[in-house]
């Protein structure tokens, strides 16, 4: 899941930033309407958690111009208000859930979870190929029973091929889904981390790697 975080409050913000980061997400922060407006022209977000009062442009701005692009990024609204005609304006505006200042982080984390479930077609809980399985909700993946001890990165590019059903997964596709937009787009993020992957995969190997083309499960 991909996920753009905007709030001018950059303590908030990071901090939100980190905690998803850490529930196998790949997050983007902006700490201004506009260049959250930027953002979300050039890269694909299935969420995105918006802060209503913003400097540059406007929240509902922000919102409204997400709804008016229907490609099915998902909008949590955010705001220190938390009064019913608050809701109801900011859910008129395209937000998809609304959530008030100050929130219980399990409750975020539930809420852009179930959003994340709608932006696009539902992850399945578990997803598995032969003897690896991967319980999404747990953030755990194992082969013949055996925990497998991946890292965030590894669990997440792991999760993108099981999820693919055999499809080819390109290298920049990887990139879109599990690395954030500072990542350098030459980078050898990728192989790098499908490398240490295979190594904890063990015998035999499972990932093909298709020149050109990308990996596939």
């Amino acid at each position: 899941m991909r996920v753009l975080v905007v709030d001018d409050e950059r303590a908030l913000a990071d901090l939100v930033v980190a905690g998803l980061s850490r529930r196998a997400m790949a997050v983007d922060v902006a700490y201004r309407g506009d260049d959250a407006d930027e953002m979300l022209a050039v890269n694909d977000y299935d969420v995105v958690v918006l802060d209503r009062d913003l400097p540059g442009l406007h929240g509902d701005a922000v919102a409204r111009r997400v709804a008016e692009r229907g490609d099915g990024t998902r909008i949590l609204m955010l705001t220190a208000a938390g009064d019913l005609t608050e809701r109801v304006a900011g859910l008129e505006l395209g937000a998809d859930d609304y959530l008030a200042k100050p929130f219980d982080y399990p409750e975020l984390v539930a809420r852009v979870r179930a959003l994340g479930r709608r932006a696009g077609a539902a992850t399945r809980p578990v997803l598995r190929s032969g003897d690896i399985v991967v319980d999404v909700a747990r953030h755990e993946a194992t082969r013949g029973g055996v925990d497998l001890g991946l890292s965030t990165k590894e669990l997440m590019v792991l999760e993108a091929l099981l999820a693919a059903d055999g499809r080819v997964v390109s290298a920049e596709e990887l990139l879109e889904k599990v690395w954030d937009a500072n990542i350098d787009p030459f980078t050898n993020a990728v192989r790098v981390t499908v490398s240490k992957l295979r190594r904890k995969l063990g015998s035999p190997d499972p990932i093909a790697t298709l020149p050109g083309r990308g990996y596939r499960l």
